[in-house]
């Protein structure tokens, strides 16, 4: 997979966000639920494994966000420029943090990262200019449906 990555086979990187509770992960990997808690993870993740791989924080953007913009036909979104939502996150690249389940903001915490050390931390989100979190305190986010080209 990073092989495709870096030669452009492969074009961005995204994630369903489908986390299972404890009784659904069994043995049986046919039967088992395939999701994790990993959205709150994704970014640091795949840095530091791209970092550790040496591609470039560029490279991330590039498969995060522009790639699935683009790819989602969502015009509005990919980049910081003018006439774009301005959705991004403040990342510290160099800082590392010890992935511990109890602090993930999700309701089923199982996740393949407990224990972990990351690279990359994010210190704030921002959502069409406005930020909606600043070192892991939330805002209530407006939402809005989005459609292809807005």
């Amino acid at each position: 997979l990073w092989q495709g990555l870096a030669d452009g086979t492969i074009d961005c990187i995204v994630s369903d966000h489908s986390p299972s509770t404890a009784d659904l992960k069994t043995p049986d990997f046919a039967s088992a639920w395939g999701g994790i808690s990993s959205l709150q993870l994704g970014l640091p993740a795949i840095w530091t494994e791209a970092r550790r791989r040496g591609h470039s924080l560029e490279d991330v953007v590039r498969w995060m966000s522009q790639g699935p913009a683009r790819l989602a036909g969502l015009s509005r979104k990919g980049a910081i420029e003018a006439g774009r939502d301005a959705d991004f996150a403040v990342l510290a690249p160099d800082a590392t943090f010890t992935v511990d389940p109890a602090d993930l903001q999700h309701r089923n915490r199982i996740t393949a990262y407990a224990g972990k050390t990351l690279h990359g931390v994010v210190t704030s989100t921002w959502l069409r200019g406005e930020r909606i979190a600043d070192h892991g305190t939330l805002a209530e986010p407006s939402g809005r449906l989005l459609e292809r080209n807005n």
